[in-house]
């Protein structure tokens, strides 16, 4: 199988997705608009071929390149695990005859305005919520929803650009911060522990699952640097204070018309037990989630992927057996990571439950927070108990400090 690979060296986990459709046969061909040496090594052994294009944000360009460049090759699939690049794989499998999403199927992951209408009418919960084109409408959409609300672009990602607002006074304020951005999707704030339903899945069937857990909610540790945030991926996803999330996730699946590879939802669970939807996307979580799936299960996640969409298979045996928690850290102070201060007592007390240590080394120049949830990097815990778990990982937060100067 030919599987065109867009943008196989970022972000950080796509080579490991190259590797993984390597590994399971498939010839795999990059497109990129970085030069061939720039990729990672890793990136460069999973590679058949690799085609450089002028800018992968020029759609229609990058479409006739490709159309020129592989000569009237077969593409069975084409694969984009990175958000801003959907629409393009989806317009690429049209031109090119690959199964998989085209742009109309595809339109609904990307805008969340007619992502929540096409969930409104198949009856799942969303935040009541309405576009805007500029301030004024913010206004208005301001009146019918009421504070507190979320501003957030309707075709972002993560939290970037995602705003709360209690009351007109905060409003004022945001509204030129957001200014850029083209259009903005108002929303009900929802006030409630936040999840994930991350799932491979196979012509529409759910083969596997994930559920993960903010702690904190991500807007909140957004906002506030101190803050180390963690994403749990819990051990019992089919716990029943879960259940309802669960079952919406199917049923959002099932709704947008989802068929194969990977998808990530966040959805929330109010005090009451009410389940809302948050958001999806037609790809896997970033931050290194896929990672915490390997830890969880002991298994490849990346390869059991690349199985999926090559061949509709799932063959590795579920068999959940840790919680994993990722912590990350942000250094105090600006410039070069200088000290680090608590992971030798940490390894002392709690060694043989740290799976991975992915923290910035000394002398390295620190991440700007508010750009990468990974920050200046991470520890990885698991343990087979969740309450051990969140105590190692409250443990990290406040006892494991960076410095830079």
């Amino acid at each position: 199988m030919n599987v065109l690979l867009l943008s196989p060296g970022y972000p950080a986990e796509m080579p490991e997705f190259a590797r993984g459709l390597a590994e399971v046969g498939a010839t795999v061909i990059g497109v990129g608009d970085q030069p061939a040496e720039a990729l990672p090594e890793r990136t460069r052994r999973a590679l058949a071929a690799y085609v450089r294009v002028r800018s992968l944000f020029d759609e229609a360009r990058c479409v006739e390149e490709l159309r020129a460049e592989l000569g009237g090759r077969r593409i069975d699939r084409v694969e984009s695990l990175w958000e801003p690049l959907m629409l393009l794989a989806a317009r690429l499998r049209e031109a090119l005859g690959a199964r998989g999403l085209g742009v109309e199927a595809t339109v609904p992951f990307r805008d969340k305005e007619v992502m929540k209408r096409r969930l409104d009418a198949a009856g799942i919960r969303t935040p009541r919520h309405v576009a805007a084109h500029n301030a004024a409408e913010c206004w208005e959409a301001a009146e019918r929803i009421g504070f507190p609300l979320i501003l957030k672009p309707i075709a972002g990602a993560g939290s970037a650009d995602t705003w709360r607002c209690d009351d007109a006074d905060e409003l004022r304020a945001v509204l030129p911060r957001i200014a850029h951005v083209p259009v903005v999707s108002v929303e009900e704030f929802v006030d409630g522990e936040e999840y994930t339903f991350d799932t491979v899945t196979i012509d529409g069937e759910v083969r596997y699952y994930n559920v993960a857990w903010y702690r904190p909610r991500p807007l909140l540790a957004r906002s506030n640097e101190w803050i180390s945030p963690q994403v749990i991926a819990l051990r019992e996803p089919d716990a029943p204070a879960l259940a309802g999330g669960v079952a919406m996730g199917l049923a959002v699946i099932a709704a947008l018309g989802f068929d194969t590879g990977f998808t990530h939802m966040e959805w929330y669970r109010k005090a009451d037990g009410e389940v809302v939807f948050g958001e999806i996307g037609a790809r896997p979580p970033g931050a290194h989630q896929v990672d915490q799936m390997n830890y969880a299960c002991d298994f490849d996640v990346f390869r059991e992927w690349a199985r999926a969409v090559t061949a509709g298979r799932f063959e590795a045996r579920i068999e959940r057996r840790y919680n994993v928690a990722s912590v990350f850290k942000r250094a105090h102070g600006q410039g070069t990571i200088s000290a680090i201060e608590g992971l030798e007592e940490l390894y002392r007390r709690h060694g043989a439950a740290i799976a991975w240590n992915h923290l910035l080394p000394v002398g390295a120049r620190r991440r700007n927070w508010k750009q990468t949830l990974v920050s200046d990097g991470f520890l990885l815990v698991r343990h087979p108990e969740l309450a051990t778990t969140l105590a190692i990982a409250d443990e990290i937060g406040e006892r494991v400090q960076l410095y830079a100067r």
